[in-house]
């Protein structure tokens, strides 16, 4: 049921005028965030973009640092440190559930 959860709010359906009422930004900010390579969204087939509440919840998080002062590339940098510090977690779970099971068996994890 969680998988389902993050499914959905990944889920890329909303589109960017519904994120500019969502959020309270301009079509125009958004469409920076992007080329600043912020935010990605998918494109349907007429070439529309398309979000998800992810995107959107990204969104209000760059709104508010840009407000605080924070440059779109400093954001960016941050952005690539959170997720690099994601995998980094990720790889050193594997790591310890390999070496668990190496030292008793495979026990169901």
């Amino acid at each position: 049921m969680e998988e389902d959860k993050h499914s959905l709010k990944e889920r890329k359906v909303i589109t960017i005028g519904i994120v500019s009422e969502l959020t309270g930004l301009t079509v125009r900010q958004i469409r920076y965030y992007e080329e600043r390579k912020l935010i990605f969204p998918e494109r349907s087939n007429q070439g529309s973009r398309k979000f998800s509440f992810s995107d959107v919840e990204t969104l209000m998080e760059i709104a508010n640092k840009i407000e605080e002062g924070v440059q779109t590339h400093e954001i960016r940098r941050e952005m690539a440190k959170k997720k690099k510090g994601v995998t980094e977690k990720e790889v050193r779970n594997r790591m310890l559930k390999g070496q668990i099971r190496a030292q008793f068996g495979d026990p169901k994890m």
